[in-house]
């Protein structure tokens, strides 16, 4: 079965240089994190990648990464645009920027026909993570349910950084131990007490170390393609009431679903227990 990686990138500084947290380069031979991912995510059995780009970057991209990394794997780009709205819509005043991971994925409705993990351009998740997602994508388990996804979760201690706050998504489970669902929360660091603090007044309540926690790594099939399109006329719709920074997530509307959950799985990754949850 074929599958494919899909990489948001376009949020990439337009001049490429020193300093751009995508482009550091961490391995012995210039190895950038996109090229572990790559790596881990081939290995575990995908075999094509897709960058989700600006245009104002293709090139500088292409030639700095893209080149290479075709080398590899098939690779293909897509393109996120601030005006690349449902026909009708206009983008509001004030706007400068595009809409967010949602409006990001959804560049690709058009080229993806496969199975499909999605993640950050910045974030490294393991190979672990990529072999229990390709799992669960080409066991095809039909659920009755009008789409199938699967996020993968990290325990929060394991994800925090030492050089500051981190935003996490962080999940709720039921009795059972079945994603229910995502708070989006900022500013999370574990304090000099060893607690964890955030600054949502919410998740503060009862956020703890051992909690999963998303990373933007979502495991899907194309028909959520098609329900986040819908998703996202429905908010281009809404736009005049809606501040001119306000952005659409995929953790948001995959979050919609969360409770017409069937089944979990568990295993090991390199960031913690990675749990993976069936929609």
């Amino acid at each position: 079965m074929n599958t494919t990686l899909i990489i948001m990138a376009a949020g990439i500084d337009s001049r490429f240089g020193e300093g751009i947290k995508q482009l550091t380069k961490m391995g012995p031979n210039g190895e950038i994190i996109m090229d572990y991912s790559i790596r881990d995510a081939k290995e575990a059995g995908f075999n094509k990648v897709i960058f989700i780009i600006r245009k104002d970057i293709f090139e500088e991209f292409e030639e700095i990464i893209g080149n290479r990394i075709k080398e590899q794997i098939d690779v293909e780009y897509v393109f996120q645009e601030l005006d690349d709205l449902p026909k009708g819509f206009k983008v509001p005043e004030g706007r400068t920027k595009p809409w967010g991971t949602g409006q990001a994925v959804l560049c690709c409705k058009n080229v993806v026909k496969e199975p499909f993990v999605i993640i950050n351009a910045d974030d490294y998740y393991g190979k672990e993570a990529f072999i229990k997602l390709h799992d669960f994508l080409v066991s095809g388990e039909d659920l009755g349910r009008k789409f199938t996804m699967g996020m993968a979760g990290f325990i929060l201690e394991n994800t925090l950084s030492n050089n500051g706050a981190v935003t996490r998504g962080v999940s709720v489970v039921d009795e059972n131990g079945l994603l229910n669902q995502i708070h989006e929360t900022t500013g999370i660091e574990k304090g000099e007490d060893g607690q964890i603090k955030c600054d949502s007044e919410e998740v503060q309540k009862w956020i703890r170390p051992d909690d999963k926690v998303s990373m933007n790594m979502w495991a899907g099939y194309p028909e959520f393609l098609r329900f986040l399109s819908r998703r996202f006329q429905r908010f281009s719709s809404k736009r005049r009431r809606r501040r001119s920074k306000e952005r659409i997530s995929v953790a948001k509307h995959c979050g919609q679903t969360f409770k017409r959950r069937k089944s979990k799985r568990e295993g090991v990754g390199d960031t913690g227990s990675l749990v993976w949850s069936y929609i």
